[in-house]
């Protein structure tokens, strides 16, 4: 894919993320009154995303990702390194998108384990009882696991690919999906930080989270500095003006249209042509 093409596409997935936020924001007040419970992934769990023969051929397809990205030459090899024929590829009736669907489901649901496993912040401990030991709030913890979420990319191997990645869920036929996924990844998010709130904030504040955590993903893949410094302080800086613009629905739909266009003068500011 031409740069022209992937920049574009990167463009269509960060306005469109700001976007879906906005609208979503519009239409809360009525499904909050439709609804008289919430969903969290961790408490009502999906049923398997996948059947063996698909999780198989997809795993070993994304080790693959690396060396031959979001292609259907992955797919093809991933099928044959788990045992099955080329062939076997057309189980997947959307292609590469469910290569690319797969690593987001994977990641999301790891995140759990990323709690409650030993962390990155030595000693042995959990990031939970780090959590724990330092009085850490909702806010840091939804800072750490969105730090924690965009490791998942880079020790997956796929972050040097993740810009094919956004092409393809940028796709007019994809996007539903894309930011339906987006979405699930916010409310997991808040559910591990902690968050019971149940009222109008609920919607609000997985609003937000889906235009940061999409517009610092994007920032990630153009991020040459060491171990990602800038992308965490890109991130620092998103969470401080959504703690400006305040979580009044409007000041929502506001601030996200607002990120939206910082997203592509960042890029344009890496030199990236948008």
């Amino acid at each position: 894919m031409s740069t022209s093409l992937k920049t574009r596409a990167l463009r269509t997935l960060a306005r469109n993320a700001a976007r879906t936020s906005s609208s979503t924001c519009a239409s809360m007040h009525t499904h909050l009154h439709q609804s008289n419970h919430s969903y969290h992934s961790a408490s009502y769990p999906e049923p398997p995303s996948y059947t063996p023969a698909e999780s198989m051929i997809l795993s070993a397809a994304l080790s693959r990702v690396p060396s031959h990205g979001f292609t259907q030459r992955s797919l093809q090899l991933g099928a044959q390194d788990a045992g099955y024929l080329t062939i076997s590829t057309n189980l997947l009736p959307r292609g590469v998108f469910e290569l690319v669907l797969y690593h987001l489901v994977l990641q999301r649901e790891g995140l759990k384990d990323r709690v409650d496993g030993e962390s990155s912040a030595g000693e042995g401990k959990s990031l939970r009882e780090v959590w724990e030991q330092g009085k850490v709030g909702v806010g840091g913890r939804v800072r750490s696991l969105i730090l924690e979420r965009l490791k998942g990319n880079v020790e997956s191997g796929v972050v040097g690919r993740w810009q094919e990645a956004l092409a393809i869920m940028a796709q007019p036929s994809y996007i539903p999906a894309s930011t339906g996924e987006l979405w699930k990844l916010a409310d997991e998010i808040w559910f591990l930080a902690g968050d019971t709130a149940l009222d109008f904030s609920w919607y609000t504040k997985r609003a937000s989270l889906s235009t940061i955590y999409a517009a610092t993903e994007v920032f990630q893949t153009q991020d040459q500095s060491t171990d990602f410094r800038d992308t965490r302080r890109f991130l620092d800086a998103r969470l401080d003006e959504l703690r400006t613009f305040g979580a009044a629905s409007s000041a929502v739909a506001e601030w996200a249209n607002y990120t939206g266009h910082s997203i592509v003068n960042v890029l344009r500011s890496k030199g990236v042509r948008i």
